[in-house]
């Protein structure tokens, strides 16, 4: 096949990404152009001499597809055009070309796994009823019972309830999350096309890459009869089956679909990337990243793991040996647009779980009370221990302000979808898509001249990036010195370990070398530890004398 003209936007380095940082924009909460409390993509545009400024290398765009919000956007209506909320496919050139000016990349979010009930085509299915080739192209099955008034199986919904819902002529069709968000058939032929149409419609408009939302739910076993999953309801990755027998999860057949994905991808010079969201075993990542695949994906392991020496070395260990495997690099996340950020997730007890977070939450984040001062501070330090690491950094969105998550908001403000779905027993993931703070002063910090879609908290204009621009001692000068140190820094993808003091992880540190005559010491314990020799390049706190203070990570050149 022929390779496509080189657009604006997309450089000539295949490998980019392998050492890039790329920050996740979550439009809506972002930046306010036209005043209506929405981000769009206008907002992103003028904010694109900021992200530049920070030293990130591309900018990764949660979708700003048309969707009546049921699930934050994740239920796109149509692939190929701009949710007029936010902007027109004019708006998305200028920000390309502008991103381009500045030396930045564009990566979109596609969302295969499912389509809005707005989307032409599950309009089409409900209309042509049962047999029909629309229908085909969804998940339809006649139900159990008597008269068909029971699901077709037992399979739940990821954010509550059950994953069938019936339409009037009495089939159901299968939702893996909200019910406004039918499940592709992907062993429709058509479903695969039009994807690698939209693939090509948005790598045309310069996009350099797509983050693959749900990337290892596409392939289902859907042959009859459906298998109930009696017991093992979890979807948790660690209770997947780690042979690709779960009827709906990483299942192998989906590593043809993204084949065809890379055939596509090549078509273009230099050829597009992508990064899945994956939630699989470890031990099942590397088909997705690999070179014939995807070429990256998300390696969640770092952000769920305990800030703790012993277990993060090992997490480290873990994905670099998986990405390797790959023929990739590692991707080392935080924080995102699903989980509570990390200064608050730190703030609470040592040892807090995913389930004592989410009641914390539900106690408008009283519960147990949070150190916020010393979550801010374990904050600081992952954060050079993360982007000190080889492969690519995920940032997201106003963590480098230091941002809490906004623990209460109140019931009636929430718009996740897993608040209502769960009966009212968890909060979902609004805390952390409060619209940003630009200024300490005026409407919505900054944020835009008309209020904000969620409900920004008293003292959010302490955080503003107008009042840490130029404060030495602020997060954002922090992530700002980091991140353009780091393009001279972190050029290849070589970690050794500095094993030559004893007992490193039972006291606490974790210290490894790059290749250039630098290395890398977190103290994650509560007590300081003495300084090594050597020239200090950046520290997360401020350095005693001689010391390496508790919760504190230094990069530093060896000395000569």
């Amino acid at each position: 096949m022929p390779q496509r003209p080189h657009p604006v936007g997309t450089g000539t380095d295949a490998d980019w990404w392998r050492q890039a940082v790329v920050y996740q924009v979550y439009p809506r909460s972002f930046a306010d152009a036209d005043g209506d409390g929405i981000g769009d993509i206008r907002g992103v545009t003028s904010r694109l001499p900021y992200l530049a400024e920070l030293g990130v290398d591309a900018v990764w765009l949660s979708p700003f597809y048309p969707s009546e919000l049921a699930d934050g956007g994740y239920d796109v209506a149509d692939y190929r055009d701009v949710d007029p909320r936010l902007g027109t496919l004019d708006d998305f050139h200028a920000m390309v070309t502008e991103a381009d000016r500045l030396g930045l990349k564009i990566v979109v979010d596609i969302v295969p796994n499912h389509s809005s009930h707005q989307h032409v085509w599950f309009q089409e299915a409900l209309a042509a009823g049962p047999g029909s080739a629309a229908r085909e192209r969804y998940v339809f099955r006649e139900g159990r019972g008597e008269q068909g008034e029971l699901p077709p199986t037992d399979w739940p919904s990821s954010f509550g309830g059950p994953a069938w819902t019936r339409v009037p002529d009495g089939q159901w069709y299968l939702h893996l999350y909200a019910p406004e968000q039918p499940d592709f058939n992907w062993d429709n032929p058509e479903v695969r096309e039009d994807f690698h149409t939209t693939l090509r419609f948005w790598s045309d408009r310069g996009v350099a890459g797509f983050r693959v939302d749900v990337a290892h739910g596409l392939a289902k076993d859907l042959a009859e009869p459906l298998r109930d999953l009696g017991e093992a309801q979890s979807y948790q990755p660690d209770e997947l089956p780690d042979d690709g027998s779960h009827p709906l999860w990483d299942r192998d057949a989906v590593h043809d679909i993204y084949r065809g994905w890379r055939r596509v991808f090549d078509e273009y010079e230099p050829p597009r990337f992508a990064v899945a969201e994956a939630w699989v075993r470890s031990s099942r990542r590397a088909p997705y990243a690999s070179a014939d695949e995807l070429g990256q994906a998300f390696n969640f392991d770092f952000l769920n793991t305990p800030l703790e020496a012993g277990a993060m070395r090992d997490t480290i260990d873990s994905a670099l040996a998986h990405a390797r495997d790959a023929g990739a690099t590692s991707t080392w996340v935080l924080s995102n647009h699903d989980v509570v950020r990390h200064p608050s997730r730190y703030a609470l007890p040592t040892g807090a779980t995913k389930s004592d977070v989410e009641a914390w939450l539900m106690t408008d984040g009283q519960e147990p009370s949070p150190d916020g001062e010393l979550g801010l501070r374990k904050a600081r330090a992952a954060t050079l221990l993360m982007l000190a690491l080889p492969g690519s950094a995920y940032v997201y969105q106003g963590e480098e302000l230091g941002l809490p998550e906004v623990a209460d908001l109140r019931t009636e403000d929430l718009q996740d979808p897993i608040w209502v779905r769960s009966g009212g027993r968890v909060k979902g993931r609004d805390g952390c898509r409060v619209p940003l703070p630009w200024t300490r002063e005026g409407a919505s910090h900054g944020f835009g001249s008309g209020g904000s879609w969620l409900p920004q908290p008293a003292g959010w204009g302490s955080y503003a990036a107008d009042i840490q621009a130029g404060d030495k001692d602020s997060v954002l000068e922090l992530y700002r010195e980091a991140l353009h140190l780091r393009r001279d820094l972190v050029t290849d993808e070589t970690l050794e370990w500095a094993d030559t003091t004893p007992g490193v992880a039972e006291r606490g540190l974790v210290h490894f070398t790059r290749s250039g005559g630098w290395h890398v010491l977190s103290n994650l314990s509560d007590e300081s530890v003495p300084l090594p020799q050597g020239t200090v390049l950046l520290a997360s706190n401020p350095l005693p004398e001689g010391e390496l203070p508790a919760w504190t990570t230094v990069w530093m050149r060896n000395q000569a």
